[in-house]
């Protein structure tokens, strides 16, 4: 059992909750990508209730445009896996930063190259908050043409494409290697100088500062509200959920949920196709 793995023994929170920390893709939102009518109603009839809604995304801030159009109060969101708290009430393309937590680029540098060393044949590409850089072998699985094409070396140089803006990840990919044993590879390789994680079911790692992740910067965000982990209530489906779930009160693993965030939740809901964050939200209403 590892320290983000929730003891079966430990009960889920009776406090009554006072914030919705939800995952987005395949968590809130179903495969296609859209958000249910049934989850916008749970959603709202949430908030009314008083209670905050929280997108917490692996997602950068130039892809919540697919939640923008249902923002009521739920205005904010931690994206890049907790290295940006932004707010979404501007609309499309006019998102705003509240908070950045940086991958300095020195342990930027670093990760690459230890993780160069530990799996050859992995390929980068760099998020910034806001420019996209990758290197030429990178393969194409996101949504926009990135800004520059270089090595990540030349990428994460101090006088590099986007020096002046933070780094907030990176993303680094492997043609072969199991994800799982990706992931494992490369906590190990590269230790306390980054966090590593994962949100994809390909080979595809994701590495922030240390000490980075949605569990930490969700906490921060509580904090600064007076809200406890114990009134929040939180959803995931993948690894880089596991902390986040660990460390909420009550949290659900979605019907489609890797078997890490199976074991670290408190209580499990149906599939993200299956509208399991509404189920939960109208029952959790209902009960109130």
């Amino acid at each position: 059992m590892t320290s983000a793995t929730r003891r079966p023994q430990t009960p889920a929170s009776t406090v009554p909750p006072r914030l919705i920390a939800t995952d987005l893709d395949g968590t809130l939102l179903r495969d296609d990508h859209s958000v249910s009518q049934r989850t916008v109603a749970a959603l709202a009839a949430a908030e009314e209730a008083g209670i905050e809604v929280f997108f917490v995304t692996g997602r950068p801030a130039r892809w919540m445009d697919v939640v923008s159009d249902h923002v009521h109060g739920h205005g904010l969101a931690i994206c890049g896996n907790g290295a940006a708290v932004v707010d979404l009430h501007g609309g499309a393309g006019n998102h705003r930063f509240v908070k950045v937590r940086e991958l300095a680029r020195e342990n930027a540098l670093d990760a690459v190259r230890l993780l160069r060393e530990a799996a050859p044949g992995t390929v980068f590409a760099i998020e910034q908050t806001y420019g996209f850089y990758q290197e030429p072998s990178y393969p194409k699985m996101h949504m926009e043409i990135p800004d520059t094409l270089a090595p990540a070396e030349k990428l994460l140089a101090p006088d590099g494409p986007g020096a002046d803006e933070p780094v907030l990840k990176i993303l680094a990919f492997h043609h072969e290697i199991d994800p799982d044993d990706f992931l494992m590879t490369a906590r190990l390789a590269i230790g306390d100088r980054a966090g590593v994680t994962r949100s994809s079911p390909s080979a595809l790692l994701e590495i922030s500062g240390p000490g980075v992740s949605k569990a930490s910067t969700l906490a921060l965000c509580c904090a600064e509200r007076g809200i406890s982990h114990e009134e929040v209530v939180a959803f995931g489906d993948m690894p880089n959920d596991v902390e986040m779930l660990t460390w909420a009160g009550t949290s659900y693993a979605m019907g489609n949920a890797h078997p890490d965030v199976i074991a670290a939740a408190s209580g499990r809901t149906v599939a993200n196709n299956e509208d399991g964050v509404a189920v939960v939200i109208e029952r959790m209403l209902a009960l109130s």
